[in-house]
């Protein structure tokens, strides 16, 4: 077996993909990574949290994120490459998770901004009036340096897990605006033109039904801040996105589709980004496998390359064969949005589907980066934990996405009450039946069903197993399928 497509994150998507769509752009884009920009990502990560200047020189407040100027050549790269326009000119999302998958095997942080923007691009697009439409999708979906960013912010102190009971910005009316106060305690590319914004309009019920999404620019119609930044997180990883913490003051916003679809919009946004998490984590497995050879066929001990030792080769075999699982998981995932991303509520049978699918695959991939990240830390022994050659970082990146958009936890009560409500396990089941072992399905079948039934505190604390048993013959399904 050779395991030389670890090295490329181009060459491995032709690998598992056969044929995969702008090629071209892929491996130049690539390139620009090999030439240029894993030199400043690495840069950028020992640098650590940015800075942020609150006020120019005459007391103005300005709020500006202060990175070196080679940290926004390496941001507005992949807005050029098209990992925003490409989505909306083509009408399909794969360019944009491919490009994130390249972006993600040398820097997953700076996945981030990428995949918030989407998140921003895509309900204003579906749920925005045209007047909004005109005035600020445009901005975003420009092919130069000159493009908007997106943010989406959810969580406030108390957590992101329990929305209904966490959010407590407030939104009130004000004839075509809504005014906004509150703050957002994790706020990802925090200092972004446009934000998508978790609030409760005066007088909406105090649950998850109550909540409403809107969207946010930086400045007010007068030319003010429209936001303003506490402080900017003191992160173990990610540093290329700035996280900080967000105040809204009577902030001026443009409420998003209808109220009462608040929650089904938030959804949206989070499972665009629970997918993009999948991709970078796999991606980032790969990375840490990629640097994991390099050190094995280099290093020799007791006579011969350690990659030639026979219980270290093996472990890379058998890491090799979970990465295409994992790949399949979290392309599946990809696939599946790809079909349902422009619906709206009431969605579909396919839109469920897609919801466990993805569940699975943020909740499989991310456990995955982060044991391969840390095995390959392992592979290179104690200088694997020396910050100076890298390894090191991937561990701190993974330890981040297993968190973001959702924890272990979050992605299994999740996906629960999408096989308890919508019945999902069946169509994923129907889905999978032309590529799974027969006997094996019938198995996940009643074991599901069993496990249905139960009362509902054993069904919770009893879950996790089942959604790993679930979610590791999902993903061995759909390797089978892709190896056709």
């Amino acid at each position: 077996m050779t395991f030389d497509s670890l090295r490329s994150p181009a060459i491995y998507l032709r690998q598992m993909l056969g044929t995969v769509p702008h090629e071209e752009t892929l491996q130049e884009y690539e390139t620009w990574w090999e030439k240029a920009g894993q030199a400043i990502s690495h840069s950028i990560d020992r640098a650590g949290t940015p800075w942020l200047r609150m006020f120019d020189p005459l007391g103005k407040r300005v709020d500006e994120i202060l990175y070196p100027p080679e940290y926004w050549q390496m941001l507005k790269r992949g807005y050029q490459a098209g990992v925003i326009w490409r989505a909306f000119e083509e009408r399909s999302l794969l360019p944009s998770y491919l490009l994130g998958y390249v972006t993600s095997f040398y820097d997953p942080g700076l996945y981030c901004p990428y995949t918030v923007s989407l998140s921003t691009a895509a309900p204003l697009d579906k749920y925005g009036s045209e007047n909004l439409k005109a005035r600020f999708l445009p901005q975003m979906l420009r092919k130069d340096e000159a493009a908007w960013q997106g943010a989406t912010w959810m969580t406030e102190i108390k957590g992101g897990s329990d929305l209904g009971a966490a959010v407590e910005t407030v939104a009130k009316p004000a004839g075509d605006k809504w005014l906004l106060n509150g703050e957002k305690y994790f706020s990802s590319n925090v200092g972004a033109e446009l934000a998508v914004v978790a609030a409760r309009p005066e007088g909406a019920p105090e649950n998850v039904r109550g909540l409403a999404l809107f969207l946010l620019p930086k400045y007010r119609e007068d030319g003010h801040l429209n936001y303003f930044i506490r402080r900017i997180k003191d992160k173990i990883g990610t540093r290329s996105v700035p996280t900080g913490e967000v105040e809204l003051k009577n902030s001026e916003a443009y409420l998003l589709g209808k109220p009462e679809w608040g929650i089904y919009l938030i959804l949206e946004v989070l499972n665009l980004s629970r997918v993009a998490n999948s991709i970078a984590s796999v991606a980032l497995a790969q990375r840490a496998m990629s640097d994991a050879l390099n050190y094995a066929e280099g290093r020799t001990a007791f006579g011969k390359p350690v990659i030639e030792h026979p219980l270290l080769r093996k472990q890379f075999e058998d890491r090799f064969a979970a990465l295409q699982a994992a790949f399949a998981l979290g392309w599946e995932s990809v696939q599946l949005l790809n079909e349902v991303w422009r619906e709206t509520p009431p969605y579909s049978d396919r839109y469920h589907l897609f919801r466990l699918v993805a569940h699975f695959a943020k909740y499989w991939t991310a456990e995955f980066a982060a044991q391969t990240s840390k095995w390959a830390m392992e592979v290179y022994g104690g200088i694997g934990t020396l910050a100076e050659y890298h390894v090191e970082r991937w561990l701190r990146e993974a330890m981040i996405l297993q968190i973001w958009e959702g924890t272990p936890h979050r992605q299994i009560l999740d996906g629960l009450e999408v096989m308890q409500r919508k019945a999902a396990h069946r169509l994923l089941f129907q889905h999978l039946a032309p590529m799974a072992d027969s006997q094996r399905l019938q198995e996940m079948t009643r074991q599901v069903e069993k496990h249905l039934v139960l009362s509902a505190e054993a069904k919770e604390a009893q879950a996790e197993k089942l959604f790993q048993d679930l979610a590791q013959f999902t993903a061995s399904a759909l390797l089978r399928k892709m190896q056709k």
